[in-house]
């Protein structure tokens, strides 16, 4: 069965059918990294990945990052230092396997908090429950290129600060201490639109809305321009709902998507595997 790429929207994501990773070739592969750079996030179901072989896809685009700090620090399963937990399920102790529990995740790019971001990260899903979780991406460049003119104005050559505090789940990283001020917050200054490193599109970077500023303004001019971008990125033409099904790998770029996470009943067992693949470059901004 030869590769079939099938947009699942107009503005993000796209299916990829026909590819087994337990044994794909270079002509497959490169099929798989041309429609994720074209469609900033692609989706395999039906997957049947040991941990070795997500590493060895995920490897394949680039160096790991190790998983991020969260607020239970940093969970991977034994032996697997490169692969990060996400998990509502307790241990016999009645400690978490994962992070992120059973709430909602909040719209967010990951780790968009260090100065060099990881370009990309991958979720495989092991276990899902019968309802809820499901996660939505957003087309960042979509969005910008419908940025109305006057909000654009508002921004073009401007950083925003992208808060390290909590986590999209609103938990506190461990060791890091709690405020909810941006100007003292842990976190890195990015551009607010960057030009993608591969294929030169102009992006919206915002990271996630708790704890950040646009520089050059007061909290609260800083503040109403957030929540008009907030409100523009958001929009359902710019957006896809993943319901997830076990089997599915889900792979999306951080430099042109924001992503959330639907809340799901606390009884109900879902586990997924993260990899995430390490940034080359600081983001940079866009010059027209």
């Amino acid at each position: 069965m030869a590769v079939t790429v099938r947009p699942v929207t107009d503005a993000v994501g796209a299916e990829i059918l026909g590819v087994d990773l337990r044994d794909f070739s270079d002509e497959e592969f490169a099929a798989i990294e041309r429609a994720w750079y074209a469609h900033s996030m692609i989706l395999l179901r039906g997957q049947q990945l040991s941990d070795d072989h997500l590493l060895a896809f995920s490897r394949r685009f680039g160096e790991l990052d190790p998983p991020p700090n969260q607020e239970r620090g940093r969970i991977s399963p034994p032996g697997y230092p490169d692969i990060y937990v996400v998990s509502n399920v307790l241990d016999t102790k009645g400690d978490p396997i994962g992070a992120l529990g059973d709430g909602e995740a909040v719209w967010h790019t990951d780790m968009s908090y260090l100065d060099v971001p990881p370009d990309a990260s991958m979720l495989y899903s092991l276990e899902i429950p019968p309802a809820g979780g499901n996660t939505w991406f957003t087309s960042m460049q979509a969005a910008c290129d419908a940025l109305p003119a006057d909000l654009r104005a508002k921004i073009e050559g401007r950083r925003v600060k992208h808060d390290g505090t909590y986590n999209s789940g609103g938990f506190l990283r461990k060791g890091v201490t709690p405020t909810d001020d941006p100007m003292v917050a842990p976190g890195a200054w990015h551009p607010a639109i960057l030009r993608h490193p591969v294929n030169g599109r102009a992006t919206l970077y915002l990271g996630r809305r708790r704890n950040s500023h646009i520089e050059g303004y007061t909290k609260a001019e800083s503040d109403a321009v957030l929540e008009e971008l907030w409100a523009h990125v958001t929009q359902p033409r710019f957006i896809y709902q993943h319901v997830w099904k076990v089997g599915d790998l889900v792979m999306w770029d951080n430099r042109s998507t924001m992503h959330r996470r639907d809340p799901f009943d606390k009884t109900a067992r879902r586990v997924m595997h993260r990899t995430q693949i390490k940034g080359t470059t600081k983001p940079i901004a866009f010059a027209a």
